[in-house]
């Protein structure tokens, strides 16, 4: 008997297998025709790759380790006040090393998220041709401003991501404002092998008020994994003296030491640790840290979310729940919906217009190319705070709550 069962069980198994490599072969067929080409939002994706987390709820991982701003914005030392912050940007890479793809957000969508150090978070897909979000983050300590047009280019088996964007910190007790321009990236074995990702290049971090910056070097993944996540560099005055030196593991953690100005390690000083990765869930399916359940989490919703909220997608929440063929039918309703939003939008000559953020007349130069800047116009501020103030109960359990980013309630005659 038992060899029966283990007959059968043989049988699954390579039936499985060879299922995987007909989607596989098949999947590579289509992606063909996309080398060399920018494929952020040419191509309808499966959402066996996708985790239940959209771009805008990513964009609210970069808080996880927020409590660094505050130490920036406390700190008298001008060059550790920037150790500070640059260690804050690097911690956000733990969690981008996930390979599962985010959903890419509606026209219209948005995330909010309080109940976290003090913080509100807001972020809204502000334009879908090309795929654009803006967010906005405060505490009494700093705010953070962020318009993101995410470049990316299809190599066959792999991909190069470029973060076209403008990222702006104002630390509000010294009002220094720091501009962050991040390395691009890479996801190798795409289709084909283990797939991983890897940001080799610079990050810098200026700040604009001083002139003085931080340099980071990503080391590149060499053979069998050598170098890989190591980090590196200086935080120089504006005259570009270094004055202390940074290492560490972007999975790790971050120190620092006060150096000379050939930047070796001054006399008399030791390595201090400025960051370190909190504990993060053992064998995760989507590799999340506690603080990714948290972003998907309720908890951290504020009074009357916004309907338009991520959380609320059908689709997102179906495969939270594991049901991916339903997941798929969602992913697709909404795409449709999209489209005739789009068709009904042209018919009657009108344009979108963001809620929350608008368009100014600043164009960020970055080096994958320009942005326009979509600047937080404060009425999320306002909207907050009358709702916070008032004596409304919500009437309704907020899970059940339908999503609608929709500028159009009814598209019937489309």
């Amino acid at each position: 008997m038992k060899i029966w069962k283990w007959l059968i069980l043989r049988e699954v198994k390579m039936m499985l297998r060879k299922k995987h490599r007909e989607e596989r072969d098949s999947y590579w067929k289509m992606m063909q025709k996309y080398i060399g080409s920018d494929v952020t939002s040419m191509v309808t994706l499966p959402v066996i790759i996708f985790e239940p987390m959209t771009m805008l709820q990513k964009m609210a991982e970069l808080m996880e380790y927020s409590n660094l701003l505050d130490q920036a914005d406390e700190c008298e030392d001008p060059y550790m006040r920037l150790v500070y912050a640059a260690s804050w940007a690097i911690s956000v890479y733990y969690a981008f090393q996930r390979t599962w793809k985010p959903f890419n957000p509606i026209l219209g969508e948005t995330y909010e998220m309080v109940n976290h150090n003090g913080i509100t978070f807001l972020s809204e897909q502000v334009s879908h041709h090309p795929p654009m979000s803006a967010g906005h983050c405060e505490n009494e300590h700093f705010t953070y401003d962020v318009t993101s047009k995410v470049k990316t280019k299809f190599l066959g088996n792999s991909l190069d991501i470029y973060p076209v964007g403008r990222t702006r910190v104002t630390l509000k007790r010294s009002g220094v404002v720091l501009d962050l321009v991040p390395p691009s990236s890479k996801v190798h074995n795409l289709i084909f092998g283990r797939t991983w990702v890897d940001s080799p290049g610079e990050m810098i971090l200026t700040n604009l008020t001083t002139g003085d910056k931080v340099v980071l070097y990503f080391q590149p993944c060499g053979w069998f994994g050598a170098g890989r996540y190591e980090v590196d560099g200086y935080v120089y005055d504006a005259n570009e003296e270094p004055k202390i030196l940074m290492t560490g593991k972007w999975n790790e953690s971050m120190s620092c030491q006060p150096c000379d100005v050939e930047g070796e390690p001054q006399p008399g000083t030791e390595l201090k640790e400025v960051w370190h990765l909190a504990d993060v869930p053992k064998n995760d399916k989507y590799q999340y840290t506690y603080f990714a359940h948290k972003i998907n989490s309720f908890d951290t919703s504020p009074k009357m979310l916004l309907a338009s909220d991520s959380r609320l997608r059908p689709d997102r929440f179906a495969l939270e729940m594991g049901d991916l063929s339903k997941s798929g039918a969602e992913k697709s309703s909404l795409e449709e919906r999209q489209r005739a939003e789009k068709r009904n939008r042209e018919a009657k000559g009108d344009k979108f217009t963001p809620r929350w953020f608008d368009l100014n007349e600043d164009v960020a130069t970055t080096p994958w190319g320009d942005i326009e800047i979509y600047q937080y116009n404060g009425k999320y501020t306002e909207h907050r705070e009358a709702i916070d103030s008032s004596d409304i109960d919500e009437l309704e359990d907020v899970k059940t709550k339908e999503f609608n980013p929709w500028q159009y309630n009814d598209l019937s005659s489309t």
